[in-house]
């Protein structure tokens, strides 16, 4: 049966989860969100969809985030450009 707090899609390879990953490399909530999603790509089920679907959805997912810190980034670089 699976464990509803820690479900097998959270389980990582070897013994790192993304979790671990993320608080490793101290990453903030956009790319922390990132790399889990990349991570659990493919290993989430649900019912009425198809694997590939799921996976699909993950790394957008994953996407949408790295979209969101690129922006953040940008957002910086203009604002420090202008104070220089």
């Amino acid at each position: 049966m699976d464990d509803k707090i820690n479900p097998n899609h959270y389980k990582g390879v070897g013994r790192l989860q993304a979790i671990d990953v993320i608080e490793i490399f101290s990453l903030n909530f956009s790319r922390g969100n990132a790399v889990k999603y990349i991570i659990r790509a493919g290993k989430k089920e649900e019912i009425g969809y198809d694997q590939l679907t799921k996976e699909l959805e993950d790394l957008n997912k994953a996407t949408w985030y790295i979209d969101r810190e690129s922006k953040r980034i940008k957002k910086l670089l203009e604002k420090f450009k202008k104070v220089k």
